[in-house]
């Protein structure tokens, strides 16, 4: 890792999760992100530009950061999340920049993802 170009950037993100190989399948399903294991109760996941974990260390809460994925046909995404078995929490909408959907994932987690107009 190159430290100067990286530093002060979002490195890695960890999502509570109840069942770490449910999320697994879920992720996989709607996004299509990589993961490597790291015993039944941690694994690390890759979506090709930024990388993070589940774990099961911490309940999952609605409320904190939102993390926002980027997807280029929207209704898509939103199909899969549902087909996934997420449920959207916020149908998608306007905004300055584009068109967004929230969502929790299996754990609860609390996301959202949005596309340009």
């Amino acid at each position: 890792m190159d430290a100067a170009v990286n530093d002060r950037r979002i490195d890695y993100i960890e999502f509570p999760a109840r069942d770490v190989a449910e999320l697994k399948r879920f992720y996989g399903a709607v996004f299509g992100w990589g993961f490597e294991d790291y015993g039944p109760d941690y694994a690390s996941f890759h979506d090709g530009r930024l990388a993070g974990g589940f774990s099961t260390e911490l309940p999952a809460r609605v409320g904190g950061p939102l993390v926002v994925i980027y997807a280029a046909d929207l209704e898509a995404a939103r199909q899969r999340v549902e087909a996934a078995g997420g449920r959207v929490t916020r149908a998608p909408f306007a905004f300055p920049g584009g068109r967004r959907f929230h969502f929790t994932d299996l754990s609860g987690n609390e996301l959202a993802v949005w596309s340009e107009r």
